[in-house]
């Protein structure tokens, strides 16, 4: 019997992976493809869309070539992508992008959501996002006040717009498929989480034509079919997801209360619910995934934007010649930051405190401070911060979590996830697979193709991995995190007299 594969493309900030799956739900033959940000001025975050496309194009043809050397055929496209990346491009068979996609970590959209002071409830009530430049809304809104040409193209229904995965359905199907699923539209702010379409609203509010939004599908559900790449010619794209959304499906555990955190060049938390959860001012809500017939699963979600890449920060900014591995590094040769405290808010702070003011900073520096002290406050920074989130979901839930499953390439830190369990006081659990956004979207494809039938099929595939127990005395622990919260407040400038808090 022929061997069968799912192609699952995970296409990330900094690079691009793809995964070949067979019938076991393994993974069977991998390849990656980096990627490089562009920062044209302070605040702004762009990447190359043809870029973006040529990467994922490579390592496709790459698994093409395994597939080939086995004699195996692929029955399936997945995708899993970075999300509030905005993309536009012209509408048709030849596709050409306006310019740049602007990354989620662009913060060009700040004084556009700024002046919707009088929309944010709104805006959060509809949509489950707190007002933040992170969401794609602003930066196609953006777009559309900056560049007249493809303000007038929108006019004449023209143009498409898309997060990364819209573009990408569009290259692969030769321009035919303008789609997107739900879970990369609740990452808008254009997309109303009780009626599960596109919100008048919302378009109104961000003068975004409707026309050139792409056509929402289940996650799993067949979105196209391949045309451009060769070798993948009439092979259906059976499921497109969030990469944290992705990700949250490969841990497995799908009941409400579990959490995972990916740790990435930012991180997401994200918990499952049981029904779409009332607004909340410090997370956001969100859709986790969809299945035909089987319908929506919801989340609560906080969003940090800041934490592979503060590390990467402070090694750039320490002159080191590899910038994360060498923080990295640094951090481990001290036992602690010897008090030292960094608030990576360089973009601002995503949640709980949804703050675009805020800076960033070092508190409680001494003279007998290193290098190797900051090194080890910034990889320090990254537990404050998932900390944060998780305390707020467990207070906007009212539901206690027993455990925080982990993933992403800062899990591999032995000495990030013991005090990561140190701070949160719980078990933390670390994947043993470091490709859980790829296989989540494969796993996805699986139900679209019949491969499986059930989350208990799928929950079966899900793998083990390393587990940490908290070491460090509570109230250790807690004092620690005081000094972490009062750090984050001399971060955040004073409001205006007469501003609400």
């Amino acid at each position: 019997m022929p061997l069968e594969f799912i192609l699952a493309v995970d296409q990330g900030t900094t690079n691009t992976k793809a995964v070949l799956v067979d019938r076991s739900g393994r993974s069977v033959f991998q390849t990656a493809e980096s990627l490089t940000l562009m920062h044209p001025q302070a605040g702004f975050v762009e990447q190359d869309a043809d870029g973006i496309w040529n990467s994922v194009r490579k390592v496709m043809l790459e698994c093409v070539a395994h597939v080939q050397r086995v004699d195996g055929h692929v029955m399936g496209i997945a995708i899993s992508n970075q999300r509030e990346t905005a993309v536009a491009w012209r509408r048709g068979n030849e596709l050409v992008a306006y310019g740049h996609a602007v990354s989620w970590q662009c913060r060009r959209s700040t004084e556009i959501v700024d002046r919707m002071s009088d929309r944010h409830e709104a805006i959060r009530d509809i949509t489950g996002l707190p007002v933040d430049p992170l969401a794609t809304a602003g930066k196609w809104t953006w777009m559309l006040k900056h560049d007249e040409a493809l303000r007038a193209a929108a006019a004449r229904g023209e143009v498409c717009f898309g997060n990364v995965d819209a573009w990408l359905l569009a290259n692969l199907t030769g321009g035919k498929v303008h789609g997107t699923d739900h879970s990369n539209a609740s990452r808008t702010a254009l997309f109303d989480l009780a009626q599960l379409d596109w919100s008048e609203d919302m378009l109104e509010a961000f003068e975004i034509p409707r026309s050139v939004l792409p056509k929402v599908h289940s996650s799993a559900s067949v979105f196209g079919i391949c045309t451009s790449i060769q070798g993948l010619e009439g092979v259906p794209i059976v499921a497109m997801i969030g990469d944290s959304h992705a990700a949250l499906f490969g841990h497995g555990g799908y009941v409400a209360g579990a959490v995972k955190a990916t740790y990435g060049t930012g991180s997401s938390l994200m918990m499952l619910t049981g029904s779409l959860p009332g607004p909340s001012t410090s997370l956001a809500r969100t859709i986790a995934w969809s299945r035909e017939l089987r319908g929506v699963t919801f989340a609560l979600e906080g969003n940090i934007a800041m934490t592979g890449s503060s590390v990467a920060w402070v090694g750039e900014f320490l002159g080191l010649p590899e910038p994360v591995s060498g923080t990295v590094a640094l951090a481990a040769s001290v036992t602690d930051a010897a008090g030292l405290v960094f608030v990576p808010g360089m973009v601002g702070l995503g949640a709980p405190y949804w703050d675009t003011r805020a800076r960033g900073l070092m508190v409680n520096l001494e003279r007998f401070h290193k290098a190797a002290h900051l090194a080890r406050a910034a990889v320090d920074s990254i537990a404050f911060q998932v900390a944060d989130v998780l305390f707020a979901m467990e207070n906007t839930s009212e539901t206690a979590i027993a455990e925080l499953r982990v993933d992403g390439g800062a899990t591999r830190n032995d000495a990030l996830m013991q005090f990561q369990a140190d701070i949160i006081q719980r078990p933390v659990l670390r994947s043993s697979n470091e490709l859980l956004s790829a296989l989540g979207a494969a796993w996805l494809g699986g139900f679209t193709l019949g491969w499986w039938t059930s989350l208990d099929q799928v929950e079966a595939l899900t793998q083990g991995g390393d587990r940490f127990e908290p070491r460090m005395a509570k109230a250790y622990a807690e004092s620690r995190h005081d000094e972490w919260k009062l750090a984050v407040s001399r971060a955040r400038p004073l409001k205006p007299m007469g501003e609400a808090a």
